[in-house]
C-alpha cells in the first residue's frame, strides 16, 4: 500500500513508523529482524531501509603501485525490503539515491522494486563520498533528487530511459522525498532550500519525511512556511533519539541543525552514555506526545541500529 494511502486510511489518526539500516556485509539478516521484532507490536505502517553507496580505498601493491578498490558495506537494500515485505507483511521504502547510479542503473532497479511488488520509494540525492568534498554526480546520473523524482514519475507514465523497450508497463510508485526544516548544510539559505523542495513537489513527490529536529517548534514554522508556499503534502517528522555524549557535537555540525539549549545542558550533567541515551529516550518521547497532540500524520523515527530506544519511545507513546 502507499503512504499516502496508509495516511488517508488512518483517517487522523497518527501513525508509527521506523528506518533501518541494512546489516553490514557478512551479517545475516536475522540482524535486521532482531531489531524489526520489539518494534511489530506498535504497528508500524511502513519501514524504511536506507541505501548505503560505494566507498573507495586504495590497496598497495608490493610494487608500489596504487589499485582503486570499490567496496559497499552495507549492501543488500532492495532484498532486505523484499524480506521484510514477505516475513512482516508490511511496506518497506527503499531509498533510492542519485549518488552511484547513472539513469539506466535507476531504472533497472525501479523495475526490479515493481516485480517484487513494492509501492514506494525514497527518492534522495545522497551524500558525497569520503573522498569528496561536494557531491558528484555518476556519468548520466542525475545531479539532483528533483530530477530523480521527475524519472520515476516518468516510468510512472510508461516512459522508459531504453528507446528500445516496445511494451511500456507503468509504474506506480508513491514517491517520498526528504526536506529540512533547519536547512540542507549545502543550501545557500532557507528560501532557497525551500524553493528546491517545491521542484521536487512539482516533479510528482507524493509525501516529504523531515529531516532529524530536537525543537518542535523548528517542524511546526517548516510546515506553514510550506504550506504558505502551496506545498500541501503530507509532511512526516523525523524523530532521533540521542544516544551519546559525542553526538552533541557531531549531530548539529553533520545534519546543520540547532540542540535547544535546555537539551545541551542537560547533556553536559550526563556523566556516561547510558545516561545520555536516557536522557534521549525522554527528549523524543516529550516531542513524540507534543507532535501526536497536534495530529502530524506519522512520526518516524531514526534508529540507526538503535531499537531498543525506539521501543522504548513508542511504549510511551502509541
Amino acid at each position: 500500500m502507499k503512504v499516502t494511502d496508509h495516511i488517508q486510511k488512518s483517517k487522523g489518526k497518527t501513525l508509527f513508523s521506523f528506518e533501518i539500516l541494512p546489516p553490514l556485509k557478512g551479517q545475516h539478516v536475522q540482524e535486521i529482524f532482531k531489531a524489526i521484532d520489539p518494534l511489530m507490536d506498535f504497528k508500524p505502517s511502513f519501514i524504511d531501509v536506507t541505501y548505503h553507496r560505494e566507498e573507495f580505498y586504495y590497496k598497495t601493491h608490493p610494487n608500489g603501485l596504487l589499485e582503486r578498490k570499490v567496496v559497499r558495506k552495507r549492501p543488500g537494500t532492495v532484498g532486505i525490503c523484499a524480506a521484510i515485505q514477505n516475513k512482516y507483511k508490511i511496506d518497506a521504502i527503499p531509498h533510492v539515491l542519485c549518488g552511484g547510479f547513472t539513469k539506466e542503473d535507476t531504472e533497472n532497479m525501479l523495475i526490479d522494486l515493481n516485480f517484487l511488488e513494492i509501492d514506494n520509494v525514497m527518492a534522495l540525492r545522497g551524500d558525497p563520498t569520503k573522498s569528496e568534498t561536494y557531491f558528484i554526480p555518476s556519468e548520466n546520473g542525475h545531479h539532483y533528487a528533483s530530477q530523480l523524482v521527475e524519472q520515476i514519475q516518468q516510468l510512472n507514465q510508461g516512459i522508459y530511459q531504453d528507446d528500445s523497450v516496445e511494451i511500456k508497463s507503468k509504474t506506480d510508485f508513491c514517491i517520498g522525498v526528504a526536506a529540512y526544516p533547519e536547512k540542507h548544510n549545502e543550501a545557500p539559505s532557507f528560501d532557497e532550500d525551500l524553493l528546491k523542495l517545491k521542484e521536487k513537489v512539482a516533479n510528482g513527490a507524493d509525501y516529504i519525511v523531515t529531516q532529524m529536529f530536537f525543537d518542535n517548534q523548528k517542524y511546526f514554522d517548516f510546515v506553514a512556511k510550506c504550506r504558505a508556499h502551496d506545498i500541501d503534502i503530507p509532511i512526516i517528522p523525523g524523530i532521533k533519539p540521542l544516544t551519546t555524549t559525542k553526538q552533541m557535537s557531531i549531530i548539529p555540525q553533520r545534519f546543520h541543525l540547532d540542540l535547544p539549549n535546555d537539551l545541551i545542558k542537560e547533556i553536559q550533567k550526563c556523566t556516561s552514555n547510558q545516561a545520555v541515551q536516557e536522557l534521549g529516550i525522554a527528549w523524543a518521547t516529550h516531542q513524540s506526545k507534543e507532535l501526536l497532540k497536534k495530529g502530524v500524520p506519522v512520526i518516524h523515527y531514526y534508529s540507526m541500529g538503535n531499537g531498543l530506544s525506539i521501543q522504548k519511545i513508542a511504549k510511551e507513546v502509541y
